[in-house]
């Protein structure tokens, strides 16, 4: 039976949750994940746990921090004045916003606290500095 390696192309299904259970993302219900593996379409962990597995088998993997979305990163958080909020925006903890950088391209943060000058804002990936585990079925070898 042949057995996925690194250039291969796959399709898996999966689930991914945080060491709490709490569950971030699935591919149930919809069409299975495609990527090669290798390649860095995906998380480091996540493609390391592929190379030889066969069609059908499934496994459990942990994947840390530095494996994953990285460590969180302090010059990731943005301290944004304001004055160059819209007015009517109201802002609150945990709100999820895009701000666009120098080349114009949008990137996602998350409000994490307001002050009376400053709204702190933080540009790292929701899932920086977690652990994740992820119940993955190799589906085909494309």
């Amino acid at each position: 039976m042949a057995q996925v390696k690194n250039g291969d192309k796959v399709r898996v299904h999966y689930t991914g949750k945080l060491l709490s259970g709490e569950q971030f993302d699935s591919s149930a219900g919809r069409e299975p994940l495609e990527f090669v593996v290798g390649a860095g379409q995906m998380i480091k962990g996540f493609d390391a746990a592929l190379p030889g597995m066969a069609v059908g088998d499934k496994k459990v993997i942990n994947i840390p921090a530095t494996e994953a979305y990285g460590e969180k990163d302090d010059n990731a958080i943005i301290e944004f004045p304001k004055e160059n909020v819209p007015a009517d925006m109201k802002l609150e903890p945990g709100m999820q916003l895009n701000l666009t950088n120098q080349h114009g391209q949008p990137f996602p943060v998350t409000v994490s606290e307001i002050k009376d000058d400053v709204v702190i804002l933080d540009a790292n990936h929701f899932l920086a500095g977690k652990e994740l585990v992820f119940d993955i079925e190799l589906v085909e070898i494309v």
